[in-house]
């Protein structure tokens, strides 16, 4: 299930889970099934990604980083498989559930409005690499991560938690976390550059080595451009600036990306994933700092 990744689809819910408490009265049961839903496609997601990299031949034994199950015969693909079906059947039950809690029924025009987005964040978790033609395998995967882990979690979570629509202005803060995302799906493709080039395509695999790691700072640079301009605009609090603590955490994860290869590049990633998910947290502290 690689659950080192599951900070990361916590991140966007948590930022606009606490940016909705900032001005709301939040119902604590729509947070609930808000975080299990999200766990529940992250978890589909990546048994996805495992099926469909071994079905693909994606996964061999020159491949760099971590092992995995099937990779190792530690599971077979109907081991996977019933696994899959599990994680759809959380994802249905906990997302109609979270829909429920929000709006009071599942038949009202927001509540089917969000269950087809759920739905929608369900085949789109299958097909990053099942399927003959996974988007997945032709770079489009950045900008799945930067659409569903920022700007659906960040601004869905607001709307459930709110009841109202969010502002433009939270796009920056949802383009940030899809930024920061992103670069956990670019360090991951940048550590398995060589082996993937045999079996997909990636953004990576097409920008080289060095244009990867241009690319990488690029997004985390972005993502605190953007997190400081929705700051900029809001009636300046020096608690809002309280992410920036994070700071150093992503110099070091920058630092790793223009120092380290191939399989060394590993530790790059979760640390990546626990420095976005410690800006997201602080990002939405900050705008709650009357509960600190």
């Amino acid at each position: 299930m690689r659950l080192r990744t599951l900070p990361l689809s916590l991140a966007g819910i948590t930022a606009g889970t606490l940016l909705a408490v900032a001005d709301y009265r939040v119902k604590p049961l729509t947070v609930l099934f808000l975080a299990l839903t999200t766990v529940s496609l992250q978890i589909l997601s990546n048994l996805c990604n495992e099926l469909g990299d071994s079905q693909h031949g994606t996964d061999r034994a020159d491949r760099e980083g971590i092992r995995y199950a099937l990779q190792d015969g530690l599971m077979t693909e109907g081991n996977l498989k019933a696994l899959i079906a599990g994680a759809v059947v959380a994802c249905v039950l906990f997302g109609s559930a979270l829909v429920y809690c929000a709006f009071g029924s599942l038949f009202s025009l927001d509540a089917l409005m969000f269950l087809l987005l759920g739905l929608a964040a369900i085949v789109a978790a299958m097909r990053y690499t099942l399927g003959r033609n996974p988007y997945g395998y032709r770079g489009l995967g950045d900008l799945y991560v930067f659409v569903f882990f920022g700007l659906v979690t960040v601004l869905g979570a607001y709307f459930l938690c709110a009841g109202e629509l969010p502002s433009w202005k939270l796009l920056l803060p949802a383009s940030a976390v899809g930024l920061l995302s992103v670069g956990v799906l670019n360090v991951n493709n940048l550590r398995d550059i060589r082996s993937d080039a045999a079996t997909r395509t990636t953004v990576a695999i097409r920008l080289g080595v060095r244009g990867a790691r241009i690319y990488q700072t690029l997004l985390l640079a972005g993502g605190w451009a953007c997190a400081l301009a929705y700051c900029l605009l809001r009636v300046f609090d020096p608690w809002h600036y309280l992410f920036v603590l994070t700071l150093p955490l992503f110099v070091l994860h920058v630092r790793g990306v223009w120092t380290r290869e191939g399989g060394a590049l590993d530790p790059m990633l979760p640390l990546l994933v626990l420095s976005s998910f410690g800006f997201a947290l602080l990002y939405g502290l900050g705008f709650v700092s009357y509960l600190l």
